[in-house]
C-alpha cells in the first residue's frame, strides 16, 4: 500500500486528487497541516510520496511549494489536474435562514467572492482547510456556521449541500505534483515521460533569458509555464522555474545540454507524463 502525505484532512482536495492519480489502487494518506509538513513527513520516510497543488487557474501558482520542492532534493514523478467546485454546506438540521457565518480556506474564499458577495449577512472567516472547516462544525456542533468544502467533504462529515457549484469561474482547476523521493522514483513512475519542471539561475547579462528561451524553441520544446523568485541575500538575482512539454524526449534532452552551459545551478526538478484533467 502506497502512503501518500498530502496538505489537509480526508475530503479535502488534495485527497480526492490523490485518489484520482492513484485511482484502482490502495493508498494510506498522512494528513498534514501545512505543505511544510508535507516535505518533512517525506524526509522522515524515503517511501512516503507527497502531492501537493502547484498552481491554480484563478489563484495562480503556489510559490511557496517551488521553493520547498527546490530544497527537499525529491523529485517530480507525476501530475493530476481537478476540476475544483466548491460546495456551501451546514449542520444536517439547519438552512439558509440560520447561517450567519461561513468557514473556509482563503483561496477557497477567494473563488467564491460573486457567491459571498450576495450574502452580505453572513460573515466571512478563513481557517487552514475546506474539508477540516465541515469537520469541526460537525463535530463541535457549531450552529450558525457554513463551510465552503468539496461535495465529498460534506458527504464524509454528514454536512447538507445548500447550493452547490458556487465558485465564480467554474474553469476553475488546480494542478497538483505528484512527488517522491529519488531512490524510489522510478519505482512509481507512471506512463511515458512528455514533460519536465527545471529550476535554474542566469548570469546578470543582457538577453541571458532570450538565449534560453530561443534554445528550447529551436530543439521543439514548448515553454508552458515561467516563475520567477528573488534569491534571498543576492539582491536583483532571480531564480526561473519553467515547466516545458515535449514529443521527442531526445530533443529535449539536447536542449537541457544545449542551455547549461548559458544557466547557473540549473537543476531537473522532474520528468514525467503530463496528466488529464478531471472533472
Amino acid at each position: 500500500m502506497k502512503k501518500v502525505a498530502i496538505q489537509g484532512t480526508l475530503g479535502s482536495y488534495h485527497d480526492i486528487a490523490a485518489h484520482k492519480y492513484f485511482e484502482g489502487e490502495e493508498i494510506s494518506l498522512i494528513c498534514c497541516a501545512t505543505f511544510e509538513d508535507v516535505f518533512t513527513s517525506m524526509k522522515k520516510d524515503s517511501e512516503t510520496i507527497a502531492l501537493v497543488a502547484i498552481e491554480n487557474t484563478i489563484a495562480g501558482s503556489l510559490l511557496q511549494n517551488n521553493e520547498l520542492l527546490r530544497q527537499s532534493g525529491a523529485r517530480i514523478i507525476g501530475e493530476q489536474k481537478l476540476r475544483i467546485s466548491h460546495s456551501f454546506v451546514c449542520l444536517p438540521d439547519e438552512d439558509w435562514d440560520d447561517i450567519t457565518e461561513v468557514n473556509s480556506h482563503p483561496i477557497a474564499l477567494m473563488q467564491c467572492r460573486d457567491f459571498l458577495n450576495h450574502h452580505p449577512q453572513i460573515k466571512v472567516v478563513e481557517t487552514e482547510d475546506t474539508a477540516l472547516s465541515a469537520e469541526v462544525i460537525k463535530e463541535q456542533n457549531l450552529r450558525g456556521h457554513a463551510a465552503i468544502c468539496s461535495r465529498a467533504a460534506a458527504e464524509r462529515y454528514g454536512m447538507k449541500v445548500l447550493q452547490e457549484g458556487i465558485e465564480t469561474n467554474k474553469h476553475n482547476f488546480t494542478r497538483f505534483l505528484v512527488i517522491a523521493d529519488p531512490w524510489h522514483a522510478d519505482e512509481v513512475q507512471q506512463q511515458s515521460i512528455n514533460k519536465a519542471n527545471i529550476v535554474f539561475t542566469l548570469p546578470h547579462t543582457e538577453g541571458s533569458l532570450s538565449q534560453v528561451l530561443s534554445i528550447l524553441s529551436f530543439y521543439n520544446v514548448n515553454l508552458t509555464k515561467i516563475q520567477s523568485l528573488p534569491i534571498i541575500g543576492r539582491e536583483w538575482e532571480y531564480q526561473f522555474y519553467i515547466d516545458v512539454s515535449f514529443s521527442n524526449y531526445l530533443r529535449y534532452k539536447q536542449a537541457i545540454a544545449a542551455i547549461t552551459p548559458l544557466t547557473k545551478e540549473l537543476k531537473i526538478l522532474g520528468e514525467y507524463a503530463e496528466g488529464k484533467s478531471n472533472m
